[in-house]
This record gives C-alpha cells, sequence and structure tokens, in this order.
C-alpha cells in the first residue's frame, strides 16, 4: 500500500457569521454572532485508503467535507491536495479533476430536468477528457453499466429511479472525471438498510478495482466499520478521537466514542444494559468551556470544565481527553 498523503488537513477551521445586519445589532446592543462549525481539525489521507469521520448531526462534518473540495474555503488554517495548497490545486484543472463528491440526498443532488446521460457526461465535457459524441456516449455507458445500472438508463431522467439507483447515478457521475480521490458525504443516510449495503459494497468494489481515496461522513459507525482504514471522531467542530479504525472499534477510549459505540445495535448482546447518548450537542455559536463534551460527560471534573483538553497518543491513537489523561477512563 502507498504511503503518498492524497489529502492533508492542518489545524482547519471554518466559522460562519450569522449575525443580524449591523444597523439592527447596533440598536440592540448585540455582538456579532459566529457558529464555529469546524474548530481546529488536522488529519491526513493517504493513497488508496479511506478515512471516515463520524459524529451526531451538527458536530461539523459536512463542512470539512465541503473544505476537503474545495466548496469552503478555511477561515484558518490550511489544507493540501497532492501535496499543492488547495487553492492552487482547484486552480489545476489536472488536479481539480482528480477529486469529486457524492453528495447525502441523491433526490436533491441529480438536475430533474436533465437526462442521466447528461449528468453523468457533464464533467467529461467540462474537463474536455473526451471531444467526440461518439466517445461520450461509449463512456457514459461504461460508467453506468461499472455502478450497476445499464447503458440505456441514460436516456431516462431522474425521477424514474429509485433512491438506490439515482445513488448509483451519482457515483457515476462522480467517477466520469476520472478521479482518484471522492469525498463521500453520508452518501447512504436517505436509503433503506438494505440499499445502503448494496450502496457501501459498491464503492469498497470500486475502491479496490479503481484505486480510490476516500473521506467519508457518517453519523452512523456501524456504517463505517467496514469501509475504514482510518476513524476520526468528530464532536462539535472537534476531532476528540483519531487512528486506526479496527483499534478504535476495539478499544475506544474517549467517553463520547463509547456512547456512540454503545449505541450501536448488538444481537449478541440482548438483555446488556445500554448507556443512551444523553442530552442534546451544544450550540457552536457559544461552545461550553474547557472540553466540550463535558456537559454530557459522566466523568466530567473541574478541569474538564475549565481547560481544553490536547491530543494524547495512547498507542496509534490521538485522543483529546482530561479523563484518558489522568487515567480516570479505564
Amino acid at each position: 500500500m502507498s504511503s503518498r498523503i492524497v489529502l492533508e488537513a492542518n489545524d482547519v477551521a471554518r466559522h460562519f457569521d450569522v449575525s443580524r445586519p449591523a444597523l439592527q445589532r447596533l440598536l440592540a446592543g448585540e455582538k456579532k454572532r459566529i457558529l464555529r462549525a469546524v474548530d481546529g481539525v488536522s488529519f491526513q489521507i493517504v493513497a488508496g485508503e479511506t478515512l471516515s469521520l463520524v459524529g451526531e448531526s451538527g458536530c461539523g462534518k459536512s463542512t470539512m467535507a465541503r473544505l476537503a473540495v474545495g466548496l469552503y474555503a478555511p477561515t484558518q488554517g490550511s489544507i493540501t491536495f497532492e501535496g499543492q495548497a488547495m487553492h492552487a490545486a482547484l486552480a489545476d484543472a489536472s488536479l481539480r479533476r482528480k477529486m469529486n463528491m457524492i453528495f447525502q440526498d441523491p433526490y436533491a443532488s441529480l438536475n430533474p430536468r436533465w437526462r442521466v446521460r447528461d449528468i453523468v457526461a457533464e464533467p467529461i465535457k467540462a474537463f474536455k477528457l473526451l471531444s467526440s459524441r461518439k466517445d461520450i456516449e461509449d463512456r457514459v455507458g461504461q460508467l453506468l453499466t461499472q455502478v450497476g445500472l445499464s447503458a440505456h438508463d441514460g436516456e431516462k431522467f431522474p425521477h424514474e429511479f429509485s433512491g438506490g439507483q439515482r445513488q448509483r447515478i451519482s457515483i457515476a457521475r462522480a467517477l466520469s472525471s476520472e478521479p482518484e480521490f471522492l469525498v463521500c458525504d453520508e452518501p447512504t443516510s436517505a436509503l433503506d438498510v438494505s440499499v445502503q449495503a448494496q450502496i457501501l459494497n459498491l464503492m469498497r468494489d470500486l475502491q479496490e478495482r479503481l484505486g480510490l481515496t476516500y473521506l467519508f461522513i457518517s453519523h452512523n459507525l456501524a456504517v463505517v466499520r467496514h469501509m475504514s482504514d482510518d476513524l476520526g471522531v468528530m464532536y462539535l467542530g472537534r476531532i476528540v478521537e483519531q487512528g486506526p479504525a479496527e483499534e478504535i472499534f476495539r478499544t475506544p477510549r474517549h467517553p463520547y466514542t463509547r456512547l456512540l459505540l454503545d449505541a450501536i445495535p448488538d444481537i449478541s448482546a440482548v438483555g446488556r444494559q445500554r448507556t443512551p447518548v444523553g442530552g442534546e450537542v451544544p450550540s457552536p455559536i457559544s461552545p461550553p468551556s474547557g472540553c466540550t463534551f463535558h456537559p454530557r460527560c459522566a466523568l466530567a471534573n473541574d478541569r474538564c470544565k475549565a481547560e481544553r483538553p490536547l491530543e494524547t497518543k495512547v498507542g496509534d491513537v490521538a485522543v483529546a481527553c482530561h479523563a484518558v489523561q489522568e487515567g480516570r477512563a479505564a
């Protein structure tokens, strides 16, 4: 397996100004309201592997996905793709076509007025990968067949397909620019459970055959378990635990990771007492002081409420938790 780093994020943050208009704030005596969607995230993704970011809704996963393909610019920190700064990579068409994105909702991400053949062909035309109409038609047919559809399906419109089939069309479109890196933003969350398995199996098969690199976004640890080489658990814009996926599933250390894993249904654990993830994710506009997880954590003490934890290496896993550092999380 190659050790080449495809994507690297270094202390990346993305803040949004959600204040009321300046005059209204002045009259009401309000300060600016800044939403800290991503607040200091760092990771690396090695070629041919999958890094999954997981966490509850509102933790900043989808914002990080958009940062990873240049749809958002970071407020602070840096992102590099293939060794180039993201802004330089986006300006270079030969690099830009190597990254693409599969969106969450297959009902919203496909143009309902276009035939499938035109949807899949658009990146081919945009990057001028092929010129003749016949070559483009043949390539679209190959892509549709590759994702488990028929070449004849190119004549249909998106509304003629089920949710799972639409997501296959989205995958075909993402592959049409011949990318090496795909950001998958909860690609199965809008689908039935049985269809989710089909799409995940398809994505694993495509990764093996085409040598793809994935950044996989999900709120469901059970979904990413068999997809991930590395795992990052996000909470309120920060990564609280990160490392090899199997290591984290086998020995979760951060209290939040433990609660997420405990929520996964397990047929072999019938009758076992479960501890549900209590409370709500705090507002990223006014996050708690210290460790942002402390209002929901059974292990929190005064230090957790006052001091932001730094990452600590425990074997191959990095954990940001005072209880782990002090040995209180055993």
